[in-house]
Protein backbone atom coordinates (compact mmCIF):
# COMPACT_ATOMS: atom_id res chain seq x y z
CA UNK A 1 0.00 0.00 0.00
CA UNK A 2 1.36 3.40 -0.98
CA UNK A 3 2.50 5.37 2.09
CA UNK A 4 1.56 9.05 1.89
CA UNK A 5 4.24 11.43 3.14
CA UNK A 6 3.49 14.22 5.60
CA UNK A 7 1.11 16.68 3.93
CA UNK A 8 0.74 19.17 6.77
CA UNK A 9 0.11 22.71 5.58
CA UNK A 10 -1.21 21.63 2.17
CA UNK A 11 -4.81 21.94 1.04
CA UNK A 12 -6.31 19.34 -1.30
CA UNK A 13 -9.59 19.64 -3.19
CA UNK A 14 -10.89 16.18 -4.12
CA UNK A 15 -13.91 15.77 -6.37
CA UNK A 16 -16.21 12.82 -5.72
CA UNK A 17 -14.71 12.26 -2.27
CA UNK A 18 -17.80 10.78 -0.65
CA UNK A 19 -17.23 7.20 -1.82
CA UNK A 20 -14.83 4.77 -3.47
CA UNK A 21 -11.39 5.97 -4.47
CA UNK A 22 -12.19 9.58 -3.63
CA UNK A 23 -13.13 8.75 -0.06
CA UNK A 24 -10.08 6.55 0.41
CA UNK A 25 -7.86 9.30 -1.00
CA UNK A 26 -9.44 11.87 1.33
CA UNK A 27 -9.08 9.51 4.31
CA UNK A 28 -5.37 8.91 3.80
CA UNK A 29 -4.56 12.52 2.98
CA UNK A 30 -6.36 13.67 6.13
CA UNK A 31 -4.43 11.11 8.17
CA UNK A 32 -1.22 12.52 6.64
CA UNK A 33 -2.04 16.00 7.94
CA UNK A 34 -3.52 17.56 4.82
CA UNK A 35 -6.40 20.01 4.83
CA UNK A 36 -9.00 18.22 2.71
CA UNK A 37 -11.96 19.75 0.91
CA UNK A 38 -14.43 17.15 -0.31
CA UNK A 39 -16.30 18.41 -3.37
CA UNK A 40 -19.33 16.19 -3.89
CA UNK A 41 -22.70 16.10 -5.60
CA UNK A 42 -24.37 14.60 -2.53
CA UNK A 43 -23.45 16.67 0.52
CA UNK A 44 -25.33 14.20 2.75
CA UNK A 45 -23.11 11.34 1.60
CA UNK A 46 -20.09 13.62 1.90
CA UNK A 47 -21.03 14.42 5.49
CA UNK A 48 -21.26 10.71 6.31
CA UNK A 49 -17.84 10.15 4.74
CA UNK A 50 -16.42 13.13 6.65
CA UNK A 51 -17.71 11.73 9.96
CA UNK A 52 -16.11 8.38 9.14
CA UNK A 53 -12.77 10.08 8.49
CA UNK A 54 -13.02 12.09 11.71
CA UNK A 55 -13.68 8.95 13.74
CA UNK A 56 -10.36 7.63 12.50
CA UNK A 57 -8.46 10.95 12.63
CA UNK A 58 -10.30 13.19 15.14
CA UNK A 59 -8.13 16.25 14.56
CA UNK A 60 -8.38 16.07 10.76
CA UNK A 61 -9.20 19.25 8.82
CA UNK A 62 -11.98 18.09 6.47
CA UNK A 63 -14.60 20.35 4.90
CA UNK A 64 -17.36 19.83 2.33
CA UNK A 65 -18.35 21.79 -0.77
CA UNK A 66 -21.19 21.07 -3.19
CA UNK A 67 -20.18 20.17 -6.74
CA UNK A 68 -22.09 18.64 -9.63
CA UNK A 69 -19.69 18.15 -12.54
CA UNK A 70 -22.63 17.56 -14.88
CA UNK A 71 -23.72 21.17 -14.29
CA UNK A 72 -21.16 23.77 -15.35
CA UNK A 73 -22.93 26.43 -13.28
CA UNK A 74 -22.14 24.31 -10.22
CA UNK A 75 -18.51 24.05 -11.34
CA UNK A 76 -18.25 27.82 -11.68
CA UNK A 77 -19.89 28.30 -8.27
CA UNK A 78 -17.39 26.03 -6.54
CA UNK A 79 -14.45 27.70 -8.27
CA UNK A 80 -15.75 31.10 -7.14
CA UNK A 81 -16.01 29.81 -3.57
CA UNK A 82 -12.48 28.38 -3.52
CA UNK A 83 -11.00 31.50 -5.10
CA UNK A 84 -12.65 33.76 -2.54
CA UNK A 85 -12.36 31.80 0.71
CA UNK A 86 -8.80 32.98 1.39
CA UNK A 87 -7.48 29.48 2.17
CA UNK A 88 -5.53 28.98 -1.04
CA UNK A 89 -5.22 25.63 -2.79
CA UNK A 90 -2.20 23.38 -3.26
CA UNK A 91 -3.56 20.30 -5.03
CA UNK A 92 -6.64 19.65 -7.15
CA UNK A 93 -7.55 15.97 -7.52
CA UNK A 94 -9.96 15.43 -10.41
CA UNK A 95 -11.34 12.13 -9.14
CA UNK A 96 -15.11 12.11 -9.69
CA UNK A 97 -16.73 10.41 -12.64
CA UNK A 98 -19.57 8.31 -13.99
CA UNK A 99 -19.15 4.98 -15.77
CA UNK A 100 -21.12 3.35 -18.59
CA UNK A 101 -24.77 4.29 -18.13
CA UNK A 102 -26.62 1.90 -20.48
CA UNK A 103 -28.52 4.70 -22.19
CA UNK A 104 -27.28 7.97 -23.67
CA UNK A 105 -28.00 10.63 -21.06
CA UNK A 106 -27.31 14.35 -21.01
CA UNK A 107 -25.80 16.77 -18.53
CA UNK A 108 -27.67 19.90 -17.52
CA UNK A 109 -25.75 21.70 -20.26
CA UNK A 110 -26.83 19.23 -22.93
CA UNK A 111 -23.63 17.18 -23.26
CA UNK A 112 -23.42 13.40 -23.31
CA UNK A 113 -23.17 12.50 -19.63
CA UNK A 114 -19.76 10.83 -19.58
CA UNK A 115 -18.12 13.40 -21.87
CA UNK A 116 -19.60 16.22 -19.81
CA UNK A 117 -19.09 14.85 -16.29
CA UNK A 118 -15.79 13.01 -16.73
CA UNK A 119 -14.04 15.53 -18.97
CA UNK A 120 -15.71 18.88 -19.59
CA UNK A 121 -16.56 19.44 -15.91
CA UNK A 122 -13.01 18.72 -14.65
CA UNK A 123 -11.60 20.72 -17.58
CA UNK A 124 -13.56 23.81 -16.55
CA UNK A 125 -12.80 23.35 -12.85
CA UNK A 126 -9.08 22.95 -13.51
CA UNK A 127 -8.84 26.07 -15.66
CA UNK A 128 -10.88 28.19 -13.26
CA UNK A 129 -8.74 27.15 -10.29
CA UNK A 130 -5.36 27.52 -12.00
CA UNK A 131 -4.83 31.15 -10.88
CA UNK A 132 -5.39 30.12 -7.25
CA UNK A 133 -3.19 27.04 -7.59
CA UNK A 134 -0.37 29.04 -9.17
CA UNK A 135 -0.20 31.24 -6.07
CA UNK A 136 1.04 28.23 -4.06
CA UNK A 137 4.62 27.09 -3.54
CA UNK A 138 4.30 23.63 -5.10
CA UNK A 139 0.88 23.37 -6.80
CA UNK A 140 -0.31 20.22 -8.48
CA UNK A 141 -3.26 18.98 -10.53
CA UNK A 142 -3.87 15.23 -10.51
CA UNK A 143 -6.39 13.88 -12.98
CA UNK A 144 -7.85 10.39 -12.92
CA UNK A 145 -7.93 8.51 -16.20
CA UNK A 146 -8.75 4.82 -16.59
CA UNK A 147 -7.38 1.61 -18.03
CA UNK A 148 -10.27 2.00 -20.47
CA UNK A 149 -8.30 4.80 -22.13
CA UNK A 150 -5.76 2.25 -23.34
CA UNK A 151 -7.93 1.05 -26.23
CA UNK A 152 -9.96 4.24 -26.62
CA UNK A 153 -9.97 6.93 -29.27
CA UNK A 154 -11.46 10.39 -29.65
CA UNK A 155 -14.54 10.24 -31.87
CA UNK A 156 -14.04 13.66 -33.46
CA UNK A 157 -16.88 13.02 -35.92
CA UNK A 158 -19.38 12.53 -33.08
CA UNK A 159 -17.93 13.60 -29.72
CA UNK A 160 -21.35 13.59 -28.08
CA UNK A 161 -22.37 10.12 -29.40
CA UNK A 162 -25.55 11.42 -31.03
CA UNK A 163 -25.44 9.02 -33.99
CA UNK A 164 -24.73 5.66 -32.32
CA UNK A 165 -24.26 5.50 -28.56
CA UNK A 166 -21.80 3.01 -27.08
CA UNK A 167 -21.56 3.32 -23.31
CA UNK A 168 -18.13 1.69 -23.09
CA UNK A 169 -16.61 3.61 -26.02
CA UNK A 170 -18.03 6.86 -24.66
CA UNK A 171 -16.52 6.11 -21.27
CA UNK A 172 -13.14 5.25 -22.80
CA UNK A 173 -13.20 8.45 -24.85
CA UNK A 174 -13.91 10.57 -21.76
CA UNK A 175 -11.05 8.97 -19.80
CA UNK A 176 -8.64 9.27 -22.72
CA UNK A 177 -9.59 12.95 -22.85
CA UNK A 178 -8.69 13.20 -19.15
CA UNK A 179 -5.27 11.70 -19.85
CA UNK A 180 -4.77 14.11 -22.75
CA UNK A 181 -5.85 17.04 -20.56
CA UNK A 182 -3.26 16.14 -17.94
CA UNK A 183 -0.53 15.76 -20.56
CA UNK A 184 -1.35 19.06 -22.28
CA UNK A 185 -1.46 20.94 -18.97
CA UNK A 186 1.96 19.51 -18.13
CA UNK A 187 3.31 20.76 -21.47
CA UNK A 188 1.82 24.22 -20.98
CA UNK A 189 3.21 24.45 -17.46
CA UNK A 190 6.71 23.67 -18.70
CA UNK A 191 6.45 26.09 -21.61
CA UNK A 192 5.24 28.92 -19.37
CA UNK A 193 7.69 28.24 -16.56
CA UNK A 194 4.99 27.54 -14.00
CA UNK A 195 5.74 25.70 -10.76
CA UNK A 196 2.62 23.62 -11.38
CA UNK A 197 2.89 19.85 -11.78
CA UNK A 198 0.23 18.04 -13.79
CA UNK A 199 0.10 14.30 -13.12
CA UNK A 200 -2.30 11.59 -14.22
CA UNK A 201 -3.30 8.25 -12.71
CA UNK A 202 -5.44 5.22 -13.35
CA UNK A 203 -6.58 2.67 -10.73
CA UNK A 204 -6.41 -0.48 -12.84
CA UNK A 205 -9.47 -2.52 -12.07
CA UNK A 206 -10.58 -1.33 -8.66
CA UNK A 207 -14.04 -2.48 -7.64
CA UNK A 208 -16.01 0.43 -6.21
CA UNK A 209 -19.56 1.70 -6.55
CA UNK A 210 -18.55 3.48 -9.78
CA UNK A 211 -19.48 0.44 -11.88
CA UNK A 212 -22.84 -0.18 -10.23
CA UNK A 213 -23.79 3.51 -9.98
CA UNK A 214 -23.38 4.04 -13.72
CA UNK A 215 -25.29 0.88 -14.56
CA UNK A 216 -28.17 1.98 -12.33
CA UNK A 217 -28.79 5.14 -14.35
CA UNK A 218 -31.52 5.28 -16.97
CA UNK A 219 -33.76 2.26 -17.50
CA UNK A 220 -31.80 -0.03 -15.19
CA UNK A 221 -30.46 -2.13 -18.08
CA UNK A 222 -26.84 -3.17 -17.72
CA UNK A 223 -24.12 -3.25 -20.35
CA UNK A 224 -22.23 -6.37 -21.38
CA UNK A 225 -19.06 -4.97 -19.81
CA UNK A 226 -20.85 -4.41 -16.50
CA UNK A 227 -22.14 -7.98 -16.56
CA UNK A 228 -18.60 -9.29 -17.19
CA UNK A 229 -17.32 -7.25 -14.26
CA UNK A 230 -20.03 -8.69 -12.02
CA UNK A 231 -18.79 -12.22 -12.73
CA UNK A 232 -15.58 -11.57 -10.74
CA UNK A 233 -13.46 -13.31 -13.37
CA UNK A 234 -11.07 -10.37 -13.77
CA UNK A 235 -8.22 -9.60 -11.35
CA UNK A 236 -9.27 -6.69 -9.18
CA UNK A 237 -8.36 -4.59 -6.14
CA UNK A 238 -10.31 -2.89 -3.38
CA UNK A 239 -10.29 0.88 -2.83
CA UNK A 240 -7.45 0.74 -0.28
CA UNK A 241 -5.13 -0.79 -2.88
CA UNK A 242 -6.64 0.99 -5.85
CA UNK A 243 -6.18 4.48 -4.43
CA UNK A 244 -2.41 4.04 -4.51
CA UNK A 245 -1.80 5.46 -8.00
CA UNK A 246 -4.02 8.48 -7.33
CA UNK A 247 -2.31 9.19 -4.01
CA UNK A 248 1.12 8.73 -5.55
CA UNK A 249 0.24 11.07 -8.41
CA UNK A 250 -0.99 13.69 -5.94
CA UNK A 251 1.85 13.48 -3.40
CA UNK A 252 4.95 11.79 -4.83
CA UNK A 253 7.87 14.14 -4.04
CA UNK A 254 9.72 12.83 -7.12
CA UNK A 255 6.84 13.46 -9.53
CA UNK A 256 7.59 15.12 -12.84
CA UNK A 257 5.27 16.95 -15.17
CA UNK A 258 3.18 14.57 -17.24
CA UNK A 259 3.95 11.50 -15.10
CA UNK A 260 1.38 8.72 -15.41
CA UNK A 261 0.78 6.41 -12.45
CA UNK A 262 -0.99 3.07 -12.27
CA UNK A 263 -0.71 -0.47 -10.92
CA UNK A 264 2.62 -2.05 -11.84
CA UNK A 265 1.83 -5.42 -13.38
CA UNK A 266 1.67 -7.15 -16.74
CA UNK A 267 -2.06 -6.52 -17.10
CA UNK A 268 -2.10 -3.09 -15.46
CA UNK A 269 -5.23 -4.14 -13.58
CA UNK A 270 -3.69 -4.84 -10.18
CA UNK A 271 -0.40 -4.22 -8.41
CA UNK A 272 1.53 -1.67 -6.42
CA UNK A 273 1.37 1.97 -7.47
CA UNK A 274 4.19 3.04 -9.78
CA UNK A 275 5.02 5.24 -12.72
CA UNK A 276 3.71 3.55 -15.88
CA UNK A 277 4.05 4.31 -19.61
CA UNK A 278 1.57 6.67 -21.21
CA UNK A 279 -0.84 4.77 -23.44
CA UNK A 280 -0.15 4.77 -27.16
CA UNK A 281 -3.70 6.05 -27.68
CA UNK A 282 -2.61 9.40 -26.17
CA UNK A 283 0.58 9.89 -28.18
CA UNK A 284 -0.54 11.70 -31.32
CA UNK A 285 1.66 14.80 -31.76
CA UNK A 286 -1.26 17.23 -31.82
CA UNK A 287 -3.96 15.12 -30.19
CA UNK A 288 -3.80 16.59 -26.68
CA UNK A 289 -3.74 20.18 -27.96
CA UNK A 290 -6.66 19.47 -30.30
CA UNK A 291 -8.83 17.99 -27.55
CA UNK A 292 -7.94 20.89 -25.24
CA UNK A 293 -8.91 23.42 -27.92
CA UNK A 294 -12.22 21.65 -28.52
CA UNK A 295 -13.03 21.69 -24.81
CA UNK A 296 -12.14 25.38 -24.56
CA UNK A 297 -14.36 26.22 -27.52
CA UNK A 298 -17.21 24.14 -26.12
CA UNK A 299 -17.13 25.55 -22.58
CA UNK A 300 -15.84 29.07 -23.17
CA UNK A 301 -13.14 28.45 -20.53
CA UNK A 302 -9.41 28.28 -21.22
CA UNK A 303 -6.01 28.78 -19.64
CA UNK A 304 -5.60 31.90 -17.49
CA UNK A 305 -3.47 34.79 -18.69
CA UNK A 306 -0.75 34.43 -16.07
Amino acid sequence: MYAVSNQSGRRFLITGANSGLGKETARRLAAAGASVTMACRSTDKAQAAREEILRETPDADVTIEALDLSDLASVHALADEIRSDGKGLDVLVNNAGVMTPPERMLTKDGHELQWGSNFLGPFVLTNLLLPTLLEGRAPRVTTMSSIAAHAASINFADLEWEKKYSSWRAYGQSKLADLLMGLHLARVSQERGWRLLSTIAHPGYTKTNLQSAGAALGSGRTTMMTRIMDLDVLPSMDAVQGAGPELMAATDPAARNGTFYGPKSRTGMTGEAAEVPVYRSAKGPTLAASVWALAAATTGVDLPRV
